[in-house]
């Protein structure tokens, strides 16, 4: 199932159910209508404590009345615990970078006000030149998990959805760290909904693409991850308690601008669209301020 946060002036929900084709969705509100199930109103307790299970158990008495196109999608989870990235977990990306992947993962994490909806601008200081984009594959963790198996470690998942790790270049390569260069504000639009991991039967088959202006820039597949969705889960939970509502982004393939013989970076009024099958898109503008 697909899982969106909403705002809508017509449809004060927090959040609905969207159709398999991505087209249409059901506000909580109807979900309890039609079902007589008491889904409450919080969207984390929806997912992590039971109650879409109960639903699920009802999805062909649904009824999607409204038109996703007509209705602002927002952040899928709010709040998350933590946001955990990935760095060059790409053979072709790490290749492109004249580097050796890691056996382990080598990560740093996004503040959450870097977050930004499915189709809002993310807004970029004038103060950075070398904007990037990363298209990137997030999980969303759906139990509290310790020291979990590799051959358990997708049990602990609840779905996943799509990530952009903006990327200010010029910043990071400064740090010699990618915090500051990575976290600031609207610099994580994500989404469009969070897609449970029963509609995506191997994480590490899906094509990822990226545009910008309509050009593709990305084209590749989460099967070129250098440390798979399992093993990232196992080797995080031997360091760090994995939280429900956690999201973990791993990693972009090859493609990003800095890669490029002459590297093309973000300029104002840029659109950069990413799609992941079986996900969705995503689609913001680039806005310089």
């Amino acid at each position: 199932m697909k899982i969106a946060r909403i705002n809508n002036t017509k449809v004060k929900e927090t959040y609905a159910i969207v159709s398999d084709d991505g087209k249409h969705l059901v506000t909580r509100q109807e979900i309890q209508e039609q079902t007589g199930i008491p889904v409450p109103p919080s969207i984390k307790d929806f997912m992590f404590k039971g109650w879409l299970d109960e639903v699920r158990q009802q999805k062909d008495n649904l009824q999607y009345k409204h038109k996703v196109s007509d209705i602002e999608l927002l952040v899928p989870i709010p709040n998350p615990p933590k946001i955990i990235c990935l760095a060059f977990n790409y053979f072709d990306h790490a290749r492109d970078a004249g580097l050796t992947p890691a056996d382990e993962p080598v990560i740093f994490m996004k503040p959450r006000t870097a977050l930004n909806t499915p189709f809002r601008d993310v807004i970029c200081p004038s103060f950075v030149n070398r904007l990037d984009y990363e298209a990137e594959l997030a999980v969303i963790i759906g139990r509290d998990t310790k020291n979990i198996s590799e051959e358990d470690a997708l049990d602990c998942v609840f779905g996943y959805m799509i990530f952009h790790d903006v990327s200010a270049r010029d910043i990071q390569f400064k740090d010699k760290q990618f915090t500051r260069g990575k976290g600031i504000d609207t610099f994580a639009p994500c989404g469009p909904w969070i897609t449970t991991k029963d509609e995506v039967p191997d994480p590490q088959n899906l094509q990822i693409v990226t545009k910008v202006n309509d050009e593709i820039r990305q084209n590749s597949s989460s099967g070129n991850m250098v440390i798979s969705i399992k093993r990232i889960i196992s080797a995080l939970s031997r360091t760090m308690t994995l939280e429900a509502g956690d999201i973990i982004s791993t990693g972009t393939p090859a493609g990003v601008a800095m890669s490029m013989k002459e590297p093309r970076y973000l300029k104002h009024g840029d659109v950069v669209e990413i799609s992941i099958e079986r996900l969705g898109t995503i689609r913001n503008r680039i806005i310089f301020q």
